[in-house]
């Protein structure tokens, strides 16, 4: 593993302000314990305040069901017992776990083949230098595509391809993350996010008016342009800031995957590479048979594309292995099956400590929503802004503010939108909001601070991926690296909402800015 000197000391050059402050960032956030201590801290702080807040009788009321919430106490004994008995299904149903180690198979023979570095050769070789880091943020936006692929694939990738080119490798890492996570929401095409929430929207627009439609397109022209503003903001940053603060690389470009520094490709690579965009496209070419025709196998009896979407995770683990092992092959990397069998044994070894940390981190998540806090906390907010006495754009930016304060405790974007839109959809109609206007501010909010807080199910996945750089880097060094991507995309995006909004540009096909109380869109 190359060695690196901390991102703080790095640069021996003049630091300003800004460098300074995020440097202070990091001693202190690297200053706590170790991730996994952090998730069982948190973990027992959650039983203790479930305890607290359910003997002070804490509670509120669902404003979409108009149930009564109340905090859980997890140390009762039926909290108890609740603990000991779903102890292994909490780890076994953590949703990243899955993900990222069935991922990994594939992923770890690409990589172990040499069939990634030759493949970003080809990038290097193909964009220009000047371009690199936007192609990179780029990608992450359109990760969004794949669900959540882009955490388990790019983010390393990104970390890859700056080391091979001699720059940062945690610079890279953290383009990609921003791409991947600050522009969830942002895509050229519609994503499995867009229904889903629209389906949470209509319904809270109905206690106003009981015929209004939201369709899954209803933000597909702010999303469209917001692309353009993550991958400037993301590039910007990236130069301007991270780079700068973390200095001069000192690795060899070579992580524990073993990939060599990019240089140029030898011709036994290019014939790899040939036979791997081959296999590449047979198999989207066999997922593209089994999903485009109405009665396709990975299509419900219904014709929907629910089976698709949940058989992301294994085309991905296809994808990566059926070109790696091609280019393998080829490129004569491999010449066995005992080969193969050690590269994806290899690939697993290295994610033992993200295996522990998830079990950990998912006991935390499960008490967490079995206590209750994190729909009380939400609720308590909504209710903050409604008694803010705010309008107008104020209110709107408010909004984004109370959005991106609840995503630090509740990561599900659809969770928040569950309990928020009820609230906050009918109350902004009434004041000249379409639905459309309010789930758009709604994804800006939620979208700013994904990057930075550790809550995010796969925050402790990036943080080992950087490990793999800088063996002391910590939750420190990932906060500070991507806290100037969240404040610039705040400032960037809010800026674009705003001037949308006023100017009355429609958010969609038939989603309007504007609503009028009486029914009648503007």
């Amino acid at each position: 593993m190359p060695e690196v000197t901390s991102a703080a000391a790095a640069t021996p050059a003049p630091r300003g302000f800004t460098l300074r402050w995020l440097d202070r960032i990091e001693r202190i956030g690297n200053r706590l314990p170790d991730p996994l201590t952090i998730f069982v801290i948190l973990g027992a702080v959650v039983l203790v305040a479930s305890w607290l807040a359910a003997a002070a009788g804490v509670s509120v009321q669902h404003p979409g069901t108009g149930a009564t919430i109340s905090a859980t106490n997890l140390l009762s004994a039926e909290g108890l017992r609740r603990i000991a008995t779903e102890l292994v299904p909490n780890f076994a149903a953590f949703p990243p776990l899955g993900t990222v180690l069935v991922a990994m198979i594939g992923i770890g023979v690409a990589e172990r083949s040499g069939l990634v570095a030759a493949a970003l050769k080809g990038l290097v070789a193909a964009v220009p230098q000047s371009l690199l880091t936007a192609t990179l943020v780029f990608a992450g936006v359109m990760s969004s595509m794949a669900a959540d692929a882009g955490y388990v694939v790019l983010t390393p990738l990104g970390a890859v391809l700056f080391a091979g080119i001699g720059r940062h490798p945690i610079a890279g890492l953290a383009a990609a993350f921003a791409g991947v996570s600050g522009g969830f929401s942002a895509n050229l095409l519609l994503t499995s996010l867009d229904p889903l929430l629209a389906g949470l929207t209509q319904p809270a627009a109905r206690i106003v008016d009981p015929a209004y439609v939201v369709q899954p397109t209803a933000n597909y022209y702010f999303m469209l342009v917001s692309v353009v503003l993550v991958v400037a903001v993301g590039t910007f940053v990236t130069g301007r800031f991270v780079e700068p603060r973390l200095g001069t690389w000192s690795g060899n470009g070579a992580d524990e995957g073993g990939e060599a520094s990019l240089g140029t490709l030898e011709p036994r690579e290019r014939r790899g590479l040939l036979v791997a965009g081959l296999a590449f496209l047979a198999v989207l070419g066999v997922a593209a048979a089994m999903t485009l025709p109405a009665d396709g196998v990975l299509r419900s009896p219904s014709g929907g594309l629910e089976p698709f979407f949940s058989s992301l995770v294994p085309l991905i683990l296809v994808a990566f292995f059926v070109p790696g092992l091609a280019y393998g092959v080829v490129a004569q990397t491999i010449r066995s099956d005992k080969t193969v069998a050690k590269m994806t044994g290899d690939t697993m070894a290295t994610m033992g400590p993200y295996i522990v940390l998830a079990f950990v981190a998912a006991q935390f998540v499960a008490w967490f929503g079995w206590s209750n806090l994190g729909l009380i906390f939400a609720v308590q907010g909504a209710e903050l802004l409604q008694a803010s006495g705010l309008a107008g754009i104020a209110l709107l930016i408010g909004f984004v503010a109370i959005s991106g304060g609840i995503n630090l405790f509740i990561g599900s974007a659809s969770a928040k939108w569950a309990i928020m839109a009820p609230v906050f959809v009918p109350m902004l109609m009434l004041l000249g909001y379409s639905p459309e206007t309010v789930q758009a501010t709604y994804r800006v909010g939620d979208s700013i601070t994904n990057i930075i807080t550790p809550l995010l199910p796969y925050f402790p996945i990036i943080v080992a991926f950087a490990r793999r750089y800088d063996p002391q880097a910590g939750l420190g060094t990932l906060i500070s690296a991507m806290l100037p991507y969240s404040i610039a995309l705040a400032i960037a995006w809010v800026v674009l909402l705003v001037v949308w909004i006023s100017l009355g540009i429609p958010l969609g096909p038939d989603a309007p800015v504007h609503y009028l109380p009486q029914g009648q869109a503007s």
